[in-house]
């Protein structure tokens, strides 16, 4: 046995990922595996808020014949364009089982921008519910006939077989870009890519106690949650989704279940700090947390890592991209975190991923000068879907260039300092600023930097619930910093966002003048 995960490590090798035959595979394995769901799922209430993976699979093979019933084939383009809940994912595969190609679309896009990723597709379908039908009655880049509400589903009295798996290298699940700099942009997995992306997360789930209950909060949209979802099938996981991010909902929700692992959003875990700083026993439970995909800061790994019951808990901190999926990893305990600096993400899975960093002519760097980081993972998406040139502008051979900043450490890990196209005159690191300020404001749940009107950084700060702005701090802690201008303090929620919550910065950017005339 020893010698087989040997060979494994040096030698890696996946099963390709078809999202209706592999949740089939699973369930086979697992059927009586529960699921639990915070609230009902909108489009599949039969199923409660807890079903088996056999239950949850029967209802998706029944929907999966009906769109075949209502005519759809294999390679058929598909958005699941619906209310942000786990039966997002469930239609994706029922769209598998079909045979259709799903494209997930986040439904905060405006209609807009649906029709134009529509128009970009081959014929397409577009299924929706009571939440999107207004945006999708507006897009033309569907016709009518291929415009399914969901609410109509029926059972079919002699349900279609589902449709072969088809080729492992062929187009089969787009996801989308978060669009800062416009229309988003459709990336193009094939079940190979998705295979490998499964086998890195497999590789991290290996070590977790496989009774645990694994609760999560992330957008259905994203390629994570496919992967994760898949991963965590594999194992026999039981699952809690959490559609409703809100603290009641939160603290209602952990408190009934008691999960051992959580993962969601860097954001959403700063977002959650007054629950822990309130009363740590909600999050006492958990063993195993995890951030998806990002760095965050240190300060509130720390405190969800003090709230755990367990000796050693555990703080994943993953950092990737949709284009290449998860790629660099570091686990903190509170032990190690004492003495860590946050931005230093880790290092990457071997023989599946790594990162290196380049000049602006492509030259990698010495150890510890900054650069570009370019990214290289055998599960690297195919392309951008009717925008192959704008892919290949970032490819280098093999390695994908992320768009970020960041430095190479003596021993292999990367610090991640900025975005490319974020960069601030006379500031290392926005990013390392930002985690530093919310590091020392617990009365902060936001700490943005953007360029001002003459290129000096400009915060903007949401301030967390229940607390109120502490002035005389802030201008205390910002005084050996460089200059930079007067805060800008907005309601959290005014704060434009990706479907993965990461603040739209180019957005905010342009609205500065208009949000400072309003807050004056």
């Amino acid at each position: 046995m020893m010698i087989s995960a040997l060979k494994r490590l040096v030698a890696p090798s996946s099963e390709p990922l078809h999202l209706y035959w592999g949740f089939r595979d699973s369930v086979r394995k697992h059927p009586a595996v529960m699921m639990h769901f915070d609230t009902p799922l909108p489009t599949f209430p039969e199923l409660g808020i807890h079903a088996t993976y056999a239950e949850v699979l029967d209802a998706v093979e029944r929907r999966g014949a009906w769109l075949i019933s209502h005519g759809m084939t294999p390679g058929t383009h598909t958005a699941v364009f619906k209310s942000a809940s786990f039966d997002s994912y469930m239609w994706a595969v029922a769209v598998g089982y079909a045979g259709g190609v799903p494209v997930m679309i986040s439904p905060h896009l405006p209609a807009e921008t649906l029709d134009a990723l529509l128009h970009r597709l081959d014929e397409p379908w577009v299924l929706y519910d009571s939440e999107t039908a207004e945006k999708v009655s507006a897009a033309n880049g569907a016709t009518s006939e291929h415009k399914g509400n969901l609410a109509s589903y029926e059972p079919v009295d002699e349900p279609a077989a589902p449709a072969p798996r088809g080729r492992v290298d062929a187009v089969a699940y787009m996801t989308h870009t978060s669009g800062t700099t416009g229309v988003p942009k459709l990336i193009v997995h094939s079940q190979t890519s998705m295979g490998w992306r499964v086998l890195w997360q497999q590789r991290i789930l290996s070590a977790v106690d496989k009774d645990s209950l694994v609760a999560f909060h992330i957008s259905p949209v994203h390629s994570r949650f496919n992967i994760g979802i898949a991963s965590l099938m594999s194992y026999g996981f039981s699952l809690l989704n959490i559609s409703d991010p809100s603290l009641p909902n939160v603290n209602a929700t952990l408190r009934r279940y008691r999960p051992k692992v959580l993962e969601t959003h860097p954001n959403h875990f700063v977002r959650w700090l007054t629950l822990v700083e309130s009363d740590p026993s909600v999050f006492s439970s958990i063993k195993y947390l995890h951030s998806t995909f990002d760095a965050i800061n240190k300060e509130t790994m720390a405190k969800y890592l003090r709230a755990s019951k367990y000796t050693v808990p555990v703080f994943l901190q993953v950092y990737g991209q949709s284009e290449c999926g998860p790629m660099i990893m570091r686990a903190h305990t509170p032990q190690t975190l004492r003495l860590t600096n946050a931005r230093w993400v880790g290092v990457g899975m071997p023989r599946m991923t790594k990162a290196r960093i380049v000049d602006q002519h492509g030259r990698v760097q010495r150890r510890r000068k900054s650069g570009a980081i370019q990214m290289y993972s055998r599960g690297r998406a195919l392309t951008y879907w009717r925008e192959e040139d704008r892919f290949d502008q970032n490819l280098y051979g093999q390695w994908w260039d992320s768009g970020d900043v960041g430095i190479k450490g003596y021993l292999g890990q990367i610090a991640l300092l900025d975005r490319q196209v974020d960069l601030i005159a006379n500031v290392e690191s926005t990013l390392a600023l930002e985690d530093r300020l919310l590091d020392q404001h617990s009365f902060l749940s936001e700490v943005v930097f953007v360029r001002g009107h003459a290129g000096e950084p400009q915060p903007v700060l949401a301030v967390a619930d229940g607390h109120e702005m502490d002035w005389e701090a802030w201008w205390k802690s910002v005084a050996d910093l460089p200059h930079m201008a007067a805060p800008l303090v907005l309601p959290y929620e005014d704060l434009s966002r990706t479907a993965t919550m990461k603040v739209q910065r180019n957005q905010l950017e342009a609205a500065l003048p208009r949000l400072q005339a309003s807050a004056a």
